[in-house]
């Protein structure tokens, strides 16, 4: 069953010089898998804030030398799902869409055993894909992913969409001015800039994207923004929430939870 809807966090009530909680509205943060190297860094700061988000994960190299979803990051996903935060797919083996002529699709896995080449895929094909993400998030945590998954780049097609609404799973972009830029280069997009462009820009019911590690990123974005940029967002009175909570979802989850009831107890859902 989908997890409960909670309330969303921000600036505890009577903090010296802040602006009254949720004054400004709710954010929505997300975070994609990426290197990893900011996975810890991320993980204890918005403990420290109290700040819930969702995570969209992928299986992709990390600094340590393995893979995000291999089962030496159990601990790591464990403990977030123990904080409370939410999980979406983002495909196990990242694949970008290529192309989509004459109704077949063409991806291409970034990682895995076809890593770099170009594949056609097939609906189950696809949804196997986001499916597998899933799988090991429940088989570390216990928890069952949000019905959402993010396409690698952003790139859809009205195809993939409705592939993946056939077996469950709900596209999830982000506002332009929660495009945070830890991917972009550091000489041409400093630290500073970035922060100051985030903290003037988003508004209510904003989703943001960034990653939990860039390995082209000269200068990472999150030991010198995150921080200054959740108590800035704070300070103007905006709280923060999962994917759970947000309001373009909601009718998604409802639907998605009466097919979980339909289906009898032990039945495989199969592909369609």
């Amino acid at each position: 069953m989908l997890p409960a809807a909670g309330a969303a966090t921000g600036v505890p009530t009577g903090t010296p010089g802040a602006a009254p909680a949720c004054s400004a509205g709710t954010l929505y943060l997300t975070f994609d898998t990426g290197s990893m190297s900011q996975a810890e860094l991320i993980a204890s700061t918005l403990r420290k804030h109290h700040i819930k988000a969702t995570f969209f994960l992928a299986n992709e190299p990390t600094v340590r030398g393995d893979n995000s979803l291999d089962k030496a990051w159990a601990p790591y996903w464990k403990e977030l799902a123990a904080d409370g935060h939410a999980f979406g797919t983002h495909t196990f083996d990242h694949v970008y869409l290529r192309s989509v002529r004459d109704g077949r699709v063409t991806m291409r896995p970034q990682f895995g055993a076809e890593g770099g080449r170009d594949v056609e895929m097939r609906a189950g094909d696809f949804c196997d894909e986001l499916r597998r993400s899933a799988a090991a998030l429940h088989a570390y945590t216990g928890q069952t992913m949000l019905p959402l998954w993010r396409a690698p780049g952003g790139r859809t097609a009205p195809q993939t969409l409705r592939w993946a609404e056939q077996c469950g799973f709900k596209h999830v972009g982000w506002a332009s001015a929660g495009f945070l830029g830890d991917e972009l280069p550091s000489d041409r997009f400093p630290n500073a800039v970035l922060l100051q462009r985030a903290l003037r820009d988003l508004r209510d019911g904003d989703i943001t994207m960034a990653h939990l590690g860039i390995w082209s990123r000269k200068d990472p974005w999150a030991p010198a923004v995150l921080e200054p940029l959740i108590s800035g967002l704070e300070h103007k009175g905006f709280c923060f929430a999962t994917l759970r909570e947000h309001p373009a979802y909601r009718k998604w989850f409802e639907e998605q939870a009466a097919e979980q009831t339909k289906r009898a107890p032990g039945q495989a859902e199969g592909r369609r």
